[in-house]
């Protein structure tokens, strides 16, 4: 089986469309049929079902999909690093990041490696934390940057804690408690708190806190993203319990004030993972120091 036929697998497994993998992959209609039949062929098994004029994948399919685009991956990452080795004015540094690392986080640290890297090209994928693993296990990113809260296999993958980040309590300028230096979990009891949908990492870990201090927070509203959350506080919606370091421009601005609660801290790390499998690109190696230097 060669990587032609590997790439056209993907590429129909994409979008599922005769025609449209043709355009993508700059050849005809029948050439894709007969890749495909020949991988079936060579499998023993169907890979698409055919029904009516509309291509789903095959349980078999699906299960071979994501070997496919591992060695696919693995290929264009072996070719990158071995360009690189003798020439670090080339090559990509692919990195898969949670929301409120590559939003918040990340940037100043890639300005800096861009800096002197002038020449790497940067892609950084910034999705949920389960479609990260999908992209890490399949070799489509060198590592991912996420909160230490997310359950990985620890048996697969190596995690390292660079970064320790503290969720505060932020309140709207005009609400009762911003007048306050500090409050208590009681405080809260009347108040809709506003957090990310029960399945995020931050949500069970805040709810997991919650419980320890003995204390049920009686309305919620749900946003699944940050920004629409620190909107949601602004607007008076409600209050929230988020990153100390995504607030900073609402805090200057006096779009947003943050409450100390009495006695407790909310402390998460910021980790990077790889497969411990993972050869590392120049590229890479060249980034992960300035994650181990982090000061904010």
């Amino acid at each position: 089986m060669n990587v032609n036929k590997l790439q056209t697998f993907i590429t129909l497994s994409e979008c599922l469309n005769f025609t449209e993998a043709a355009e993508q992959l700059y050849c005809s209609q029948p050439s894709v049929s007969m890749q495909i039949q020949s991988m079936e062929e060579e499998l023993g098994v169907p890979l698409f079902d055919r029904i009516g004029k509309k291509l789903y994948l095959t349980k078999q399919g699906e299960h071979f999909k994501p070997y496919a685009e591992q060695i696919i991956n693995l290929l264009y990452s072996a070719k990158d690093h071995i360009r690189q080795l003798e020439d670090l004015s080339f090559g990509t540094l692919s990195i898969g990041a949670s929301n409120f690392v590559g939003v918040y986080l990340l940037p100043r640290m890639l300005r800096e490696y861009s800096i002197k890297f002038p020449n790497i090209k940067i892609n950084m994928n910034i999705t949920s934390s389960n479609h990260l693993i999908h992209m890490l296990d399949s070799n489509k990113v060198d590592f991912l940057i996420l909160s230490d809260r997310v359950r990985i296999d620890e048996t697969r993958y190596q995690r390292t804690t660079f970064y320790q980040d503290e969720l505060v309590l932020i309140v709207n300028p005009s609400h009762k408690l911003a007048q306050k230096q500090d409050c208590s979990l009681e405080d809260l009891v009347n108040e809709t708190l506003i957090l990310k949908p029960d399945k995020s990492a931050t949500r069970i870990y805040l709810e997991d806190q919650f419980k320890e201090h003995g204390f049920t927070p009686p309305k919620y509203m749900e946003i699944s993203n940050l920004e629409g959350i620190k909107q949601g506080v602004i607007h008076n919606l409600g209050v929230s319990i988020v990153s100390n370091f995504a607030i900073q421009q609402e805090i200057n601005h006096g779009l947003l004030v943050k409450v100390p609660i009495q006695g407790i801290k909310f402390l998460r790390g910021i980790s990077y993972v790889y497969h411990r499998n993972k050869h590392f690109s120049p590229a890479a190696k060249q980034f992960i120091p300035l994650l181990d230097q982090t000061v904010l």
